[in-house]
């Protein structure tokens, strides 16, 4: 998988700029004729990433990646910060965001459905991630989770106030 590749070349040198790689996405190919490699990453220290930010990110990474060379193809390089439908991608997200909504897919089918849209709960002693939905508490094993990203619904009603 190239995205695994390209995170061992890019996250130490993301980390020591201060940063935190939130996700890497390769995309494209024949059907669409043009190639992607999305950098999502986010200040370690609690602050908002700025366009600055992330042209000092895509600089650094351009270059780090030209000399390793990853990717034998042409591609566009996009580097963004997480925004406020936040991908979970890590274990550690989902302790650092209890209290959030959320909306979880899962690679199979639990209780007839693979979506769940709740409030997150953390972790349980064996590291499950619990979400708490209209219908229930749930636990998964991280291992199961397709995709999870952050529900913004309630953020934005607050701002619409």
């Amino acid at each position: 998988m190239v995205e695994s590749t390209i995170n061992r070349t890019i996250e130490p040198a993301l980390q020591d700029l201060g940063f935190r790689l939130v996700r890497t996405l390769f995309s494209g190919g024949k059907k669409t004729g043009r190639n992607q490699l999305q950098i999502m990453a986010e200040p370690i220290e609690d602050r908002d990433m700025t366009v600055e930010d992330c042209e000092k990110i895509s600089r650094h990474v351009a270059t780090l990646l030209d000399v390793d060379d990853p990717i034998s193809s042409s591609y566009v390089l996009e580097v963004s910060s997480p925004g406020i439908d936040r991908p979970l991608t890590r274990i550690e997200d989902f302790e650092r965001f209890s209290g959030e909504l959320a909306k979880i897919t899962l690679r199979q089918m639990l209780d007839g459905r693979r979506r769940f849209a709740g409030r997150l709960a953390g972790l349980d002693e064996s590291k499950g991630v619990i979400i708490e939905t209209s219908f229930g508490r749930f636990v998964f094993a991280f291992e199961d989770i397709e995709s999870a990203r952050i529900d913004p619904s309630e953020i934005l009603q607050s701002q619409s106030r």
